[in-house]
């Protein structure tokens, strides 16, 4: 006899397939629940009763990871068509009522931790009814929320290669030589990149942005430095330099803080110029908020940005001007405020 089938309008919830998206997306119910902000408990829940309602498991475990079953891939296709004809409609009415209220999300890689909260702070203080997420993480992790098409906009300090994105340069990023203050190449001016080569280097993990514009400088130059460490954050590497362990290389925006215990080198090549970049896939259609903080950041990112600048050590010979929102230079070949750079 064959079996009724079941009208899951009726059974299942938006909640329990927004739970279960995200575990598929994710690939893991600790991750699911901490993204969705709930109890692994209750992530389980909500699966076994979705899975009750369509009469099929969805999920088969395998050691420790989790894959879908083929009636879990076709219930994922449909919720992604159907989150996605929400978000449209969602847009739709935005646009209607002009950003009035609204939701941005926003991933950026860990350096911009320094400035993007007043980024935010000055647009939500303009926008009150915009409700904003925002994700700090690793270059790694940012690239897989921009494959998977998870936020609505991305800041990297250098666009993804191999991608085919829209990056629209909004902010200068001077990347600087640091050492402890009381260094023996601290008090000089015009130090050859060779000889800052020649003192321990702690260096970001491979991959980092940052080490790569590094590497890029002393393969142009010839010169190959003496890595005795790597470390995962700016802090780590901050705390680092400043207790005598070596030279370094970091964004000028993480010395932002003040009271900083290192100084700026006046070093052959730098400051390397780079620009941060606000990045999303080409052909996304962006939604009244994220259209509007792109305005944003383009009108008033580098005034809001650097006004958390602090004086610095620095070299007596090697002072260096941040420059302004109104005197930053653009990429070659991109406009930023006409025109994004399209990078495949």
């Amino acid at each position: 006899m064959e079996r009724p089938t079941v009208n899951l309008r009726r059974y299942v919830s938006l909640r329990q397939l927004e739970v279960f998206e995200a575990i598929a997306r994710l690939g893991s119910f600790r991750r699911a629940a901490q993204t969705l902000h709930v109890t692994q408990p209750t992530v389980s829940v909500q699966i076994r009763k979705l899975s009750e309602a369509v009469g099929l498991p969805l999920f088969e475990q395998v050691g420790k990871r989790v894959y879908l079953t083929d009636a879990g891939r076709s219930l994922y296709e449909s919720c992604r068509e159907m989150f996605d004809t929400l978000e449209r409609f969602e847009m739709d009415v935005a646009n209607m009522k002009g950003l009035t209220r609204g939701r941005l999300r926003l991933a950026v890689v860990t350096t911009a931790k320094y400035f993007a909260p007043r980024l935010l702070g000055g647009f939500c203080e303009r926008y009150t009814g915009v409700d904003v997420a925002l994700k700090v993480t690793n270059r790694e992790r940012v690239l897989e929320r921009l494959q998977a098409n998870e936020d609505d906009l991305y800041i990297f300090g250098q666009p993804p290669a191999g991608v085919d994105v829209e990056a629209v340069p909004f902010l200068r990023n001077p990347l600087v030589a640091l050492a402890p203050p009381g260094h023996p190449l601290a008090d000089r001016g015009s130090v050859p990149l060779e000889e800052f080569g020649e003192y321990p280097f702690l260096a970001r993990e491979p991959g980092s942005g940052t080490r790569l514009a590094v590497e890029r400088l002393c393969d142009e130059y010839g010169v190959t430095l003496k890595v005795r460490m790597e470390l995962g954050s700016n802090e780590a590497i901050k705390q680092s330099v400043a207790a005598g362990m070596g030279v370094s290389v970091l964004s000028e925006h993480t010395l932002s803080r003040g009271g900083e215990e290192v100084a700026v080198l006046d070093v052959e090549g730098f400051p390397i110029e780079r620009h941060w970049y606000l990045v999303y896939p080409v052909g996304k259609q962006l939604s009244v908020a994220a259209r509007t903080f792109m305005d944003y950041l383009l009108a008033e990112g580098g005034r809001v940005a650097e006004t958390g600048v602090s004086a610095i050590p620095r070299s007596p010979q090697g002072g260096w001007p941040v420059g302004t929102a109104e005197d930053r230079e653009p990429v070659a070949g991109a406009n930023p405020t006409v025109r994004p750079e399209r990078r495949r």
